[in-house]
């Protein structure tokens, strides 16, 4: 066996190890009451995704137990709702093109002044989103209600 192989043998179940290639494409679209999600990668230790808001309309006032993510707003007008490193809510009419970082427990909300499209980045979507406030009564999101169509909403989920 040369080097090479040795060294990638070794690696194993080691997260490190190189990724599984695929040129397949990746989408899902899961439509939300508040827009869709588009996820566009989901295959490794990340997951992207474009998140569209309709004017007027807000996400959850939430945080995760385990999810990390940064956000960067590419289109239209948003407010995101965040708690400061006092824990202090504040409101902050996001930038275009910059990075607004969530780590866990930290609650957030996106509110779309106009309609938005925001592209997050984030740790793989595991453990529990806790929704303290919801315009549309839907429960937290855990592993369970993230295997359902929709991601537990009524909507319709399309590939």
């Amino acid at each position: 066996m040369s080097e090479k192989s040795d060294e990638i043998e070794a690696r194993g179940t080691n997260p490190r190890a190189l990724p599984t290639f695929s040129p397949a494409p990746q989408r899902q679209r899961i439509d939300k009451p508040w827009g869709y999600e588009l996820i566009w990668a989901a295959r490794g230790p990340y997951v992207g995704k474009l998140i569209h808001i309709e004017a007027g309309k807000r996400l959850s006032l939430q945080y995760h137990d385990l999810k990390q993510e940064t956000q960067v707003l590419v289109s239209g007008r948003a407010l995101l709702i965040v708690d400061d490193e006092r824990g202090n809510m504040r409101q902050i009419e996001m930038e275009r093109m910059v990075g607004y970082d969530i780590v866990p427990f930290q609650r957030h909300r996106l509110v779309a002044i106009e309609d938005s499209d925001i592209v997050e980045v984030s740790t793989p979507e595991i453990g529990v989103t806790v929704r303290l406030a919801d315009d549309y009564g839907r429960p937290n999101e855990t592993d369970e209600t993230r295997a359902e169509p929709g991601r537990g909403w009524a909507g319709n989920t399309t590939s």
